[in-house]
């Protein structure tokens, strides 16, 4: 529930935190905000994963998930270029659990600075779940957000597409348009959760 709950806040909150941390720590956020891998998969990010030129980065997946190429931003490349290469990895912290603890710290500082209790909310998963909910909310293709998770499962990204359906009703969104020319193609659609608009036309199309 207090996953659920967050996901109802300003995005603004997720930033304030980010913008609080200390360098590291930040690009590390910044990084899940706009990758929405899980923290130890960003944790486990090495140099020879990321390309600062193309601006993309390659996640080596947990937990049997699919690997994949996320593109980042340029504000994103130019903090992680700001990083000294002191090992391997980006994120050179001893542990991810000492990290986690560091986290916490820094947290509670940005929530007492700025009083605001939503930002004591805000886990690593929590900005996987703000990004995945956020995207199908915008653009509503269910096989694009679970490429994205890297889920080998779509009853994975289902949950999803319910929290997205109940806290961004209304929202404005870029449609995903497919045509099915046979009823395969609409079942297909339909499990997908692309809903019928209209049709037919003249090669028989129907449009999802």
């Amino acid at each position: 529930e207090n996953e659920l709950s967050y996901l109802r806040a300003d995005l603004k909150d997720i930033d304030d935190l980010i913008a609080g941390c200390n360098n590291k720590t930040s690009v590390f956020l910044l990084f899940l905000k706009e990758s929405a891998a899980r923290c130890g998969e960003a944790f486990n990010l090495r140099w020879t994963d990321v390309d600062l030129e193309l601006k993309t980065a390659r996640i080596k997946p947990e937990k049997g998930s699919n690997p994949r190429i996320v593109r980042i931003s340029q504000n994103l490349a130019n903090r992680l270029g700001s990083i000294p290469r002191t090992s391997e990895r980006v994120f050179d912290f001893s542990s991810l659990r000492y990290f986690s603890g560091s986290f916490r710290k820094q947290r509670k500082r940005i929530t007492q600075r700025l009083q605001n209790p939503r930002i004591m909310q805000i886990h690593f998963h929590t900005i996987r779940h703000w990004k995945a909910s956020i995207t199908y909310a915008q653009k509503p293709d269910i096989l694009y957000v679970m490429d994205m998770l890297g889920h080998r499962s779509i009853k994975n990204t289902m949950t999803y597409v319910h929290i997205a359906n109940t806290l961004f009703s209304g929202a404005e969104t870029d449609y995903v348009v497919k045509v099915a020319s046979s009823v395969g193609d609409a079942v297909r659609f339909v499990e997908k959760g692309f809903e019928y608009v209209t049709g037919e036309y003249g090669d028989g199309g129907k449009v999802f």
